[in-house]
């Protein structure tokens, strides 16, 4: 936002405070000062008037200008294609020094004395308004010859450029920064005329009538104006030099500098666009083909606070012109655009971040502009449609204030302030405030907002520091626990040889969807993602893992071992933790103890890193849903009995898009992972047994099947079994060799021969009646 000295002061008395200590000032509300640059015309560049322009008698493209300049009559040669007879114009007086070391000295120009220059705007050190040289106006106020430029307030300002936050809306104007300092200088607003005079004007009811069936939650003011002989007033051209506002002709630029001025959208239509001269003309309201609230005449004209069609611009340099002020809420539109984008103007900057609402300032402003430079005629009266506004109540006691800052401040100051920034206040009941937020500050919405409002109008400079005194609160809560949990297994993956990755909670939606991940719902979708590849919440860490490892690879790293631990959603955005991990590539550096070829990463490796990890866990056949694991190498993960998630290499196709060698991945919920006290368990001080079991049993006989059929027949001297080798031949045919080893051990004595041979024929027995299986 780009303001100036003497546009602000237009607004509120800034008589007897410095450009520094309005700065300074700035800097203490929260409006932070991006750019401070100054506007000081250099003494002897002069007011002048052309009394008279003749050609160059010997060059084509200058003119020999006559130059009252007050006590004289001074000769100029100059070469400006916009000089002419009757202007008034800015001399460069001999002796004047420019910007650049340029100094004006008396010259003869083919033969013709030159006793002074004839100034554009870049060479007296303004911005450029354009080709050729600058023509003045009374708008700077009255033209005196002879008199310094630099006497004239627009020619001596200082140009103040501030960084404005999202949700301060209310400050893209000067009307609101003036609004903002006149809490922190305590001064009043300057008044202004905001009732128009309807004398000898005609009415616009005459003229036009706004058709509607419903308000679409926006506020809308009609004005009427026949445009005649306004060309854009020396003053508004330099402001919005300054400002980079960009207009193609003298009513836009009107509109914009009332724009900036008052905060309010502007717009102007040309009447044919809703009648003629014998039928009054008609606007309505309604909504358009993708919902948004829309304007329509003869044809669709504009859209309310986004657009305004090509066709349908004031483009004529006379005529009858429609104008309009609206005003929507931010949080409205911003919504509406993010259910379905269309293309925007300029304007939709404002009113997404929050336009004036008070719309009535801004049409009474221009109005006022067209009158004063030009003698274009504005209709009495105004079409109006506003909806009603229902203020957010806050309520705070004064004890919330001084808790909150840490500083009692006094009751009067309080009120004061709200007063000031236009925060309406009841009579204080009590030691309750019940504060009334307008219609322009829709970025409070509770008490911190508040608090922080009287901070920085106080300014925190000016709150005493005070040693910080808390009492600890009871943190043994389930978050804690959470909190405990993760950072267990996220240390126990760092000793395991595992490096932390992290990455944000979005995912590129057709990359996930690409390997079969089911995404958000399409109506919980983000509304405004980071990127075009951020543009969906992760339902799986695997992806992100997938493409850290990529871009390792990239770097020429031959062992990548990675893990991350964090939030994915399902399709109704409900959340749950994941820790996942992935090996890629070698199991482990180049060393002399490898001889600098180091064994690849394989399947029961990566399985036991993952135990190390994790802890104990079993492995079961499974399917996989998506399409990054190798479906004859992937592996359901339980704990206790209880699904945790999935363990598998990689696909070989995946391998290959993502350039990786051999790579495994393994992804866990964390509520499945053990957390729990630690309890010692009794251990038997009797000697242990150990024998295998080697059986022959059918090829599609699942482990799973023989585990269950152990268990159910296994005495309770067997306290573990697992197997230790699987056989197939041709001899064997459609059969299979499976070796078991059994640990078997008491907790009342050393076992003896016969009750280890009982308990493993027990077991043998079962595997033969249910499974068909006998010795090998």
């Amino acid at each position: 936002m780009i303001v100036t000295k003497n546009w602000l002061n237009e607004w509120i008395d800034l008589d007897g405070i410095s450009a520094e200590e309005l700065c300074k000032t700035f800097n203490a509300i929260g409006l932070e000062v991006d750019a401070h640059e100054t506007i000081r015309v250099a003494d002897g560049v002069v007011v002048g008037f052309v009394e008279k322009c003749e050609k160059h008698p010997d060059a084509d493209k200058l003119n020999v200008c006559q130059v009252n300049v007050g006590n004289e009559v001074r000769q100029i040669v100059c070469g400006a294609s916009n000089v002419r007879e009757g202007i008034h114009i800015a001399l460069a007086t001999v002796g004047a020094e420019l910007p650049g070391g340029l100094k004006i000295k008396e010259a003869k120009l083919r033969g013709v004395d030159s006793h002074g220059m004839i100034c554009s705007a870049k060479e007296i050190g303004l911005p450029s308004m354009g080709e050729g040289i600058m023509i003045l106006d009374a708008s700077i106020g009255e033209l005196v010859l002879g008199k310094n430029l630099n006497e004239y307030g627009v020619f001596n300002d200082d140009v103040i450029e501030i960084e404005l936050t999202a949700n301060r809306g209310d400050c893209l104007s000067i009307h609101g920064i003036a609004r903002d300092l006149r809490a922190a200088l305590s001064r009043p607003l300057r008044e202004r005329n905001t009732k128009e005079t309807q004398e000898n004007r005609l009415g616009i009811g005459r003229i036009l009538q706004l058709h509607h069936t419903e308000t679409f939650n926006s506020d809308l003011l009609f004005g009427a104006v026949e445009v005649k002989e306004l060309s854009v007033p020396f003053i508004i051209a330099l402001r919005l030099a300054i400002i980079e506002g960009v207009y193609t002709t003298a009513v836009d630029a009107v509109l914009l500098y009332a724009t900036h001025s008052t905060g309010v959208i502007l717009r102007a239509y040309p009447f044919e666009k809703f009648g003629d001269a014998e039928n009054k003309g008609v606007i309505t309201l309604q909504s358009d083909e993708n919902g948004y609230a829309a304007l329509y005449g003869k044809e669709k004209v504009a859209v309310i606070g986004v657009s305004q069609e090509k066709e349908a611009h004031f483009i004529a340099q006379e005529g009858l012109a429609v104008i309009e002020a609206s005003y929507i809420a931010p949080e409205v539109i911003s919504k509406k655009m993010g259910e379905k984008k269309v293309p925007s103007c300029p304007h939709y900057y404002r009113t997404s971040r929050g336009s004036e609402p008070t719309i009535s300032i801004g049409i009474r402003y221009a109005a006022e502009l067209f009158e004063k430079f030009s003698t274009s005629q504005v209709y009495g009266g105004n079409i109006e449609l506003t909806t009603t506004y229902e203020p957010r109540l806050i309520s705070m006691v004064e004890e919330e204030f001084e808790s909150f800052i840490g500083l009692k401040i006094d009751k009067t100051r309080i009120t004061q302030i709200f007063k000031n920034l236009g925060l309406d206040i009841g009579k204080p009941k009590g030691s309750t405030f019940a504060i009334s937020v307008p219609k322009f500050r829709h970025d409070i919405v509770n008490k911190q907002d508040i608090i922080e409002e009287i901070v920085r109008i106080v300014g925190i400079d000016n709150i005493p520091s005070k040693p910080l005194v808390f009492a600890e609160a009871n943190q043994m809560s389930n978050d804690l626990a959470e909190y405990k949990k993760t950072r267990l297994y996220r240390h126990r993956a760092a000793q395991s040889g595992f490096y932390e990755s992290v990455h944000f909670v979005f995912n590129e939606r057709a990359q996930v969807e690409k390997y079969g991940f089911v995404c958000t719902d399409a109506d919980k979708e983000l509304l405004n993602p980071i990127t075009a590849t951020f543009d969906t919440l992760r339902p799986t860490l695997l992806v992100g893992l997938l493409n850290s490892a990529s871009a390792n690879v990239k770097v020429n790293q031959k062992k990548i071992a990675l893990f991350e631990s964090g939030m994915v959603f399902d399709s109704n955005r409900q959340e749950s933790k994941r820790i996942g991990f992935i090996i890629s590539g070698a199991l482990e550096s180049d060393k002399i103890a490898n001889a600098g070829k180091p064994a690849v990463i394989d399947f029961a490796t990566f399985t036991k890193l993952i135990a190390d990890v994790a802890g104990s866990f079993e492995l079961v056949s499974h399917t996989p849903s998506h399409s990054l694991a190798h479906p004859y190498v992937c592996a359901k993960v339980l704990i206790n009995g209880v699904n945790a998630g999935e363990l598998f290499r990689v696909h070989p196709q995946v391998e290959e898009e993502f350039d990786l060698a051999q790579t495994f991945m393994c992804e866990l919920n964390v509520d499945a992972l053990p957390y729990a006290l630690i309890e010692a368990q009794p251990y038997s001080k009797y000697q242990a047994s150990y024998r295998d079991l080697s059986v022959l049993v059918s090829k599609e006989v699942t482990y799973e099947t023989i585990k269950s059929v152990i268990e159910k027949h296994a005495s309770p001297q067997i306290r573990r079994f697992y197997p230790v080798d699987r056989y197939v031949s041709e001899s064997l045919g459609d059969q299979m060799s499976l070796s078991l080893r059994f640990v078997l051990q008491s907790d009342e004595k050393t076992l003896e021969e016969e009750d280890i041979n009982a308990a493993m024929e027990w077991i043998l027995s079962g595997l033969r009646d249910e499974l068909g299986a006998g010795l090998r």
